[in-house]
């Protein structure tokens, strides 16, 4: 973990309510797609947790809907104004399992923090299909991106404004996509359905909780797994499909 200060290049709405900021400065402590930044709000006590999209030697970007007073200050933020911000938080996901066919399955907001995960697994060789999950078309993120990446992307929408209609595990079942391998982030309910339909294939899921210190010392986003109670900030926020008792 690393705490230092940064200076926003931009901060830009890139759908419905949604925003993405990218932040200069030192990016030594991001380590892998799937870890987090915890983001210091004037006014408020609480920093933000906030996953990390993607990051070079130089600079590192965040996207995060705003859902109440501290993102819509965080929304407000401008160009060349500083932040500090705690970055290198979390466990994330292992790009190096043993599988040459992975399927990557994000809903909402939790095609961020996959991202990075995906453009590692191309670099790596494997074949990547996606799956983009979203209520309406209007929260679509990221699907330039990830098809920009080589990825094989299906977007799918509740209401079928937009690609594929119904949801993510509806996809799933009519394209019957070839893999070895799962990762998955987004809503826990869309999570859970996923693990259970792919009951037999080994995966990963990245969870969120609501989080105090976003370090590990106040235990307030512990999960429950089968071996204990962890805390998602520090044990997480990816886990082993198998461990997790939803």
């Amino acid at each position: 973990m690393k705490k230092a200060d940064y200076i926003i290049e931009s901060n830009r709405r890139i759908a419905d309510g949604v925003y993405r900021m990218t932040l200069v400065g030192d990016t030594s402590a991001i380590l892998r797609g799937g870890q987090f930044a915890d983001v210091a709000v004037n006014g408020f006590y609480l920093r933000r947790p906030l996953a990390v999209t993607e990051w070079d030697s130089e600079k590192f970007s965040i996207i995060y809907k705003v859902i109440g007073r501290g993102t819509e200050v965080m929304a407000a933020m401008q160009p060349g104004a500083g932040v500090n911000v705690l970055t290198g938080l979390g466990n994330g996901f292992d790009a190096s399992a043993p599988a040459s066919k992975a399927l990557v399955v994000c809903g909402g907001i939790g095609a961020s923090p996959c991202f990075s995960l995906v453009k590692e697994l191309l670099a790596k060789g494997r074949q990547v299909k996606v799956y983009l999950g979203f209520n309406t078309a209007a929260d679509v993120i990221l699907q330039a991106e990830y098809e920009a990446l080589g990825a094989d992307v299906t977007v799918v929408t509740m209401d079928g404004s937009a690609g594929f209609k119904g949801l993510v595990t509806d996809a799933i079942k009519a394209q019957n996509p070839q893999f070895d391998y799962f990762y998955s982030c987004g809503p826990k309910v869309m999570m859970k359905a996923v693990c259970d339909m792919l009951a037999d294939c080994p995966g990963e899921v990245s969870l969120e909780e609501r989080m105090g210190c976003g370090c590990g010392i106040c235990y307030g986003c512990t999960c429950h797994t089968k071996s204990g109670a962890k805390r998602v900030c520090a044990d997480g926020p990816v886990f082993k499909k198998e461990e997790v008792i939803w």
